[in-house]
């Protein structure tokens, strides 16, 4: 396994391979990685024929400069864990190697895609989600990009700003990858006291009973099932629960039957934020 830390050199290792191989697959990620992360190199690696990892935690999506401080850093696992996954070549940059000292995010036009729910909490976040994925892509070049569905609407943004930007990329989404008793797996999760941990299936759980309720319930009636059980809930607090449509992230006022829906929800465990989604019919 190959590792680049200046991007010009990592280019040159890709464009070279370009002249004997036809597909490149490409995960981007900032590190702390765990089997959600390698199961998207996984994913890359059945259809990829060179499958590159970047690790970088990237300034410009912290809305919250202590979450940006407190983001894990396991380098040194990481990279063994990559290796020993098959990945060709790891791409594991500076701040200053990527932003060249003006770390500031692109301003980026996505309709309503960034106004609702991650975007309305977290504001500038999905800005600098697209700058930074866009940079990535300008380096490695990829034909295929491999991101997880627990970030669901990331996952929006980004196949929107590759529309955007006319890039040549095919976004793969790839399931969520979920502890055995069901919480979505995240690097935050390592964060969480023994208590909260223990609790934290219960946003999975109830995920689920709303998913089973859409089926014969209006939406108004999953939205109150929903908050009401996190009333009763003292070691989690529910910040949002939406279900809104797939495709464009619009608010569902009632279920259509030509429609996809999916439900998403954000929880805090005490300072921890996790998320979650799931899809509803």
């Amino acid at each position: 396994m190959h590792i680049f830390k200046i991007k010009e050199e990592i280019s040159k290792y890709i464009d070279d391979k370009k002249t004997l191989i036809k597909a490149i697959g490409f995960v981007p990620t900032m590190g702390a990685l765990h089997e959600g992360h390698l199961s998207l190199v996984e994913n890359s690696k059945k259809s990829n024929e060179l499958t590159v990892v970047s690790i970088f935690v990237n300034p410009t999506q912290f809305d919250n400069p202590e979450d940006l401080k407190k983001y894990p850093s396991t380098v040194n696992q990481d990279l063994e864990s990559l290796e020993k996954a098959g990945v060709d070549a790891v791409f594991l940059p500076t701040t200053d190697e990527i932003y060249g000292g003006n770390v500031v995010a692109e301003k980026y036009d996505f309709g309503n895609l960034d106004k609702v729910m991650e975007g309305q909490h977290r504001k500038g976040h999905f800005d600098g989600v697209a700058t930074i994925v866009k940079l990535l892509f300008d380096i490695v070049k990829p034909t295929n990009a491999y991101f997880g569905e627990k970030d669901f609407q990331q996952l929006q943004i980004i196949k929107n700003m590759v529309v955007q930007k006319r890039l040549i990329i095919n976004i793969v989404p790839c399931a969520i990858v979920r502890e055995s008793d069901g919480l979505a797996m995240s690097s935050r999760n390592v964060r969480l006291s023994e208590k909260r941990r223990n609790e934290a299936p219960f946003i999975y759980k109830t995920l689920k009973e709303a998913s089973k309720l859409s089926k014969t319930k209006t939406v108004k009636e999953v939205y109150n099932f929903v908050s009401e059980c996190f009333d009763k809930n003292n070691l989690l607090k529910l910040e949002y629960f939406e279900i809104r449509d797939e495709t464009n992230l619009s608010e569902a006022t009632d279920f259509q039957l030509d429609k996809n829906y999916r439900a998403f929800i954000a929880v805090f465990a005490e300072n921890i934020r996790l998320i979650d989604n799931i899809r509803l019919f």
